[in-house]
Order: structure tokens, then sequence, then C-alpha cells
């Protein structure tokens, strides 16, 4: 009995053991808490600062950034600079404006991408003045376009001796940038437009990145729409039910697989003959509505009264 308690108590005592602290109060205090957008995952911080910092010994020479995002219904693309205070936008363009150009359907695919960015470049340039100089490539064959003068490389077709062409850096956010990737449909719209963007054909449609070969045809057909014709052509002919569902709009609009490229090349002519915006509308609210005023306390109670003696009066009329 005597062995058996000392057991006991040995393994009674034996259930402390260490544990080491791996956060301490030291840790804690020193916790620096990252950036807002930084937590929030909607900015790169690493990437933003390589594509903003500037050489000391060019003043208020800033970098500036073809910013490319999408949401939901809409292709967004903007020509930014960074100030201490805050990014400055030089010139935007979504894919809403389209419809001005005669495109109202697919305001988010790889040939929606191409026709905002190009729209984008064009007002840039025509707002600087380039807009003659720099026509960009009027022949889209998805040919990757680059000129060498001295030792630096622009990729443009041709540099005029007086003024060089506007240089922007690609931003791609958070978005993977994946072998063909919308981004880079808003890229070579951009590059096309006479805008100098440093890339290469390494992540547009076509590359294989196995044989290391580019195929531009296959490029020029992503930037006309060939792929949503076939997908169409495809659906129509395998579930027409769901290509009704899927394909609404297209439909309504009138526009047909056969006819999107036309449709395409029609937009591109539209946008270099007047890539400018749109005249602003005044907005005025609508004050018809008027939000119901608060009842007060013996308001509410006369309320609640008058619904109780209604039912009331209800159930009596039931009994009798």
């Amino acid at each position: 009995l005597h062995l058996r308690l000392q057991f006991i108590d040995y393994y009674s005592n034996s259930t402390m053991v260490f544990i080491k602290v791996q956060k301490s109060k030291a840790y804690f205090s020193r916790y620096q808490v990252k950036f807002r957008r930084r937590r929030e995952g909607r900015t790169d911080y690493r990437q933003r600062k390589r594509l903003c910092t500037q050489d000391k010994n060019k003043y208020q020479t800033p970098k500036y950034r073809l910013v490319v995002r999408f949401t939901n219904r809409q292709v967004i693309c903007q020509i930014a600079y960074a100030l201490i205070d805050g990014d400055r936008i030089l010139c935007q363009a979504n894919s809403k404006e389209l419809a001005r150009y005669g495109l109202e359907v697919g305001l988010k695919n790889y040939a929606a991408a191409y026709c905002t960015g190009l729209l984008c470049a064009r007002r840039l340039l025509q707002k600087v003045g380039l807009d003659d100089v720099y026509e960009g490539n009027t022949e889209v064959d998805g040919e990757v376009v680059s000129t060498e003068v001295g030792k630096k490389t622009y990729y443009v077709d041709e540099v005029d001796e007086d003024r060089r062409p506007f240089r922007a850096l690609l931003d791609v956010g958070c978005k993977t940038t994946s072998t063909g990737c919308r981004i880079f449909g808003a890229l070579k719209g951009a590059a096309d437009g006479g805008l100098d963007i440093p890339h290469s054909e390494k992540r547009f449609p076509g590359y294989d990145r196995d044989a290391k070969e580019y195929d531009a045809d296959m490029h020029r057909e992503r930037i006309f729409g060939g792929h949503v014709g076939e997908y169409m052509e495809y659906l129509e002919e395998e579930d027409n039910t769901k290509f009704q569902e899927q394909f609404a709009t297209y439909i309504e609009k009138d526009v047909e697989m056969d006819g999107l490229e036309e449709l395409y090349e029609s937009v591109h002519e539209a946008i270099r003959e007047d890539p400018s915006p749109s005249e602003k509308k005044d907005f005025t609210p609508d004050k018809s509505f008027k939000r119901k005023a608060k009842l007060t306390h013996e308001q509410r109670k006369a309320r609640v009264q008058e619904k109780k003696d209604a039912k009331n009066a209800e159930l009596e009329e039931d009994d009798e």
C-alpha cells in the first residue's frame, strides 16, 4: 500500500511540464502590423516599390504605370504615377465606353481588353500631343514590335528624333500572370496604340514554353474574338438551351459568331478616329423620395393597441 501511494504521488506531481513560450510579451510589444492594403490582400508592395521608385537625379520625372484591373462586368485601364500623398491618374478608359464604338457585348473578354488598352493609349497620346507622331500598329498581326536606338530598346515601330515615345510599365496588381491572361490583351492593345511598354511574347496566347515558339496567328485570332466564336458554335450544336442562356445578349444585339472579326475591326477603326472621352452629363438626384418620419413612443403604443382592438373585435365576430 505504501508503494502504491508513492507511485500515485509521483505521477500526480509530474503532470506539470515545461512549456516554452513562443510569443512572449516582448514579441507582442514589438509587433508591427502590416499596411492596411497588404492586410486586405489588395496591394503587392514589393511589386509597387519597384514600379514607382525613380532615380534621385531624375527630378520630378515619375514612372508611369499602365494599371489594368478586371471587375465582374468590365475592364479598367489607367495611366497612373505616384506622388508622396497618393497616386495621380493621367488618363483612364473602361470597356463600358466601347458601346460608343459599336461593341455592346462581351465587355471583359480578351478582345474587349485589347480594345480598352487601345482606347486608353490613343486617348493618352492625344492628350500629350503624340497621337500624330506615334500611330502604333494599325495592322493587327500579333507580333511584338521593337526598335533599338543606341543602347536602348523602344517597343514602337519608329522613334522620332525630337520626341521619344511615352513609356509606361505594366501594373498587374495581385493577378496571376499566366500565359494567355486577359491582362496581356490590354497590354497588347496599348502597345499597338503607340505606347512604349516593355514586354515579350512569352505570356501571349500562342506561345509554347516547351518548344519556345510563338504562334502570332493564334494571338491574332484571340484579339478578334475567334475563341468566342468557336465556343458559340460548339455550344449551339451541343447544348442549344445553354447557348440561348449564356449568349442571350449576343442574340439580342444580333451579334453572330461569323461577324465577330468584322465587328472588332470596326471598333478599332472607330477608336482611332475619335479616342476622346465623352462629355460628362449633369447628375440630378431624385428628390421625390421622402423618408417616413419616425413614430414617437406614444404613437407606437397607440398603433399596437389599435391592432389589439381590431383583433379582439374580429374574434368576437367569429364567436357570434
